[in-house]
């Protein structure tokens, strides 16, 4: 019975250390990374797209980006389309035409926007509504709160952490979420990238 009691007390001893060593895991600041450079949008899954074939309006139509990545119009089965730019995807569709029709034109119009997986905002954790966000030019931190409804009552704002791809290698950095939306801390309010992983940590206390 004794050594069962010691085992029992040894083995939470590691926990509370183990605790205690995560909770002091700091991360560098997230402030102003440079500016960003900016890209295209890519077509992503769930986009839908207004494919406009000039003067052939019998086969012009608004279709969906499928879970795979493709869409299917009159005359053009299966193609790729996620991770492409409008004209990119443009000109495939005007090749897979061209067997049918001469000297085929074709616009794409994105009407509904999610974009790629890699390129979207997930937050997870401690938000009032956790979600894979799309991405938009100049996004913020304050934008990313606004979306998914704040923080929890649980939530240990000023411990939440971006992870981010700097140069192919992931980093993490640390983010004042209680300093900008409990404190109104302007200075908390930093920019986001596409990809990036907000993380809301539940509060010790």
């Amino acid at each position: 019975m004794n050594i069962s009691i010691k085992t029992w007390i040894t083995n939470l001893s590691v926990i509370f250390y183990l605790f205690l060593l995560s909770s002091c895991t700091t991360y560098p600041l997230l402030g102003t990374q440079g500016e960003q450079v900016p890209h295209d949008y890519l077509i992503g899954p769930g986009d839908t797209l207004n494919i406009i074939v000039w003067r052939n309006p019998e086969i012009s139509m608004s279709v969906p980006v499928r879970p795979d990545g493709k869409i299917t119009t009159p005359l053009v089965e299966d193609l790729p389309a996620s991770g492409k730019t409008s004209t990119e995807l443009a000109r495939d569709i005007e090749e897979t035409l061209a067997k049918y029709l001469q000297q085929p034109v074709v616009t794409v119009v994105i009407t509904d926007f999610v974009g790629p997986f890699g390129e979207q905002i997930r937050v997870i954790g401690e938000a009032s509504q956790p979600q894979a966000l799309p991405y938009r030019e100049d996004m913020s931190l304050m934008d990313v709160m606004i979306a998914v409804g704040g923080l929890t009552d649980f939530a240990a704002g000023n411990r939440a952490r971006i992870i981010r791809s700097v140069d192919g290698e992931q980093q993490q950095f640390r983010v004042r979420l209680d300093d900008l939306i409990r404190d109104g801390d302007i200075s908390a309010n930093v920019p986001v990238y596409q990809g990036d992983v907000l993380v809301i940590p539940e509060s010790y206390f």
